[in-house]
């Protein structure tokens, strides 16, 4: 398995950057979701369209969550190479071999990520008119795709250096048992 996470100041700045996003959607998240509760059943109004806000903020919550797990190795996996294969060469190349389809699998979606993303700033005519937006507070639909797409860019950056720290452990031969 590679080495954890360097400390080097753009890791420090990215990581800071995540916390900050994910602390403040998660209060978002927490106060829009309380606060359509209590209008709907303790004043009976309903806050028409909270449901676009949160949707918002649910994407920039998942997507930079989705980097700061694979910035520090956090993120869900089912590693049976590292619970059942012992520390050798199998075990190097088959760590390679997981972070290789790691970074295949998430350079085509971040290829159809800048797609998605492009496609709903630029609009559907390429030209910059009639950009997508949300029904009822008009938001611009790319603010959300930006989260995805800046959450996969992020994603393959971290996944590429896994693989770069497990090619370096297969050329060292490091972790040998």
């Amino acid at each position: 398995m590679p080495e954890g996470p360097r400390k080097n100041a753009l890791d420090r700045i990215l990581v800071s950057f995540f916390a900050f996003i994910l602390i403040l959607n998660s209060l978002g998240i927490t106060l829009l979701i309380t606060g359509a509760a209590s209008a709907r059943y303790v004043f009976k109004v309903n806050f028409y369209g909270y449901d676009e806000i949160a949707v918002l903020v649910a994407f920039w919550f998942y997507f930079m969550g989705a980097a700061y797990g694979s910035y520090n190795n956090s993120h869900v996996t089912a590693d049976i190479v590292d619970a059942y294969i012992p520390m050798g060469k199998t075990r190097r190349a088959l760590t390679f071999a997981r972070w290789l389809l790691a970074c295949a699998a998430c350079g085509i979606f971040v290829y159809y990520g800048f797609g998605y993303f492009k496609f709903s700033f630029m609009g559907p005519l390429g030209n910059f008119q009639f950009i997508p937006k949300s029904m009822v507070w008009r938001i611009p639909l790319w603010t959300s795709h930006l989260a995805i797409f800046s959450g996969l860019i992020f994603m393959e950056i971290y996944f590429l250096r896994n693989l770069i720290l497990s090619t370096r452990a297969i050329v060292r031969g490091e972790g040998e048992a």
